[in-house]
């Protein structure tokens, strides 16, 4: 195992453990709103930051191998030793990486809109937008979001980047995900998850009807990887599932783990 850092949680409920994994650019609180009604259900939801996100530490190495390096000494650390494991977009990729490596230590895994292929670009504009601002001299949050909205037209994009956005301890202001790693690390998070032998782990990938990340032409791949494959699409759901239709989706997670 590759040199790993201590990941940064936050832990609600009581029962089988479930570990929830954000994607690019976020942090566990995005799944707060999911992880309090897993854990109204019997639960015990474990959020983490990965690493160069939220306040799990800045590094100087981004990839899928270190990220499932860092999951795996969490769960020793914390003596988990199986659990459910859910992932959204990056994180799933985290998560089905976990998988190949570490199918004993899982109980089921959730994907939520993500693929193991490569895909492609679809971050640089954000990158450059979060770049061009120098964050250290702004005055108030108002003013980032103000550039922000300027060079990104979703305002919910917006929204969800300037949760990442926190006071510094130097002044002024300070992106909480290391930007300058991530995005020279951006051809790791785009590359495919090498599976050498199929995973048995019972699996559920969970796509949203209007997101383009798992297409139909994509679940022959994914069937010929996972021995255990099942695939739910949610209606009327982009690839913020968990934000555009959180009680659809909560319910196919239900479902599954029961």
């Amino acid at each position: 195992m590759s040199a790993t850092v201590k990941l940064n949680s936050k832990i609600i409920g009581e029962g089988d453990p479930i570990i929830i994994l954000h994607g690019l650019f976020g942090m566990l609180d995005n799944w707060a709103t999911i992880a309090k009604k897993l854990a109204d259900s019997g639960y015990m939801c474990i959020m983490l930051d990965q690493r160069d996100h939220g306040r799990s530490p800045h590094t100087a190495a981004f990839d899928y191998d270190l990220l499932a390096d860092d999951l795996a000494a969490f769960m020793d650390d914390n003596w988990i030793f199986r659990a459910h494991l859910m992932g959204h977009s990056m994180g799933g990729k985290t998560a089905i990486n976990f998988a190949a490596k570490h199918p004993d230590k899982l109980e089921k895994l959730i994907i939520v809109d993500m693929g193991i292929k490569t895909y492609q670009d679809g971050h640089s504009d954000i990158f450059r937008a979060l770049m061009d601002i120098d964050v250290t001299n702004v005055e108030n949050r108002s003013e980032v979001e103000k550039i922000l909205s300027k060079n990104i037209n979703e305002e919910s994009t917006v929204q969800f980047l300037m949760k990442s956005l926190s006071r510094s301890k130097k002044g002024g202001y300070e992106w909480k995900m290391n930007l300058p790693l991530l995005w020279s690390s951006y051809a790791n998070i785009l590359e495919q998850i090498t599976i050498s032998e199929p995973i048995d782990v019972p699996t559920c990938f969970i796509r949203g009807e209007r997101s383009m990340y798992v297409l139909n032409s994509d679940i022959a791949e994914l069937k010929s990887h996972f021995l255990n494959f099942e695939l739910k699409t949610i209606k009327n759901a982009g690839h913020w599932i968990h934000a555009e239709r959180p009680n659809e989706l909560l319910s196919e997670i239900l479902h599954f783990l029961k």
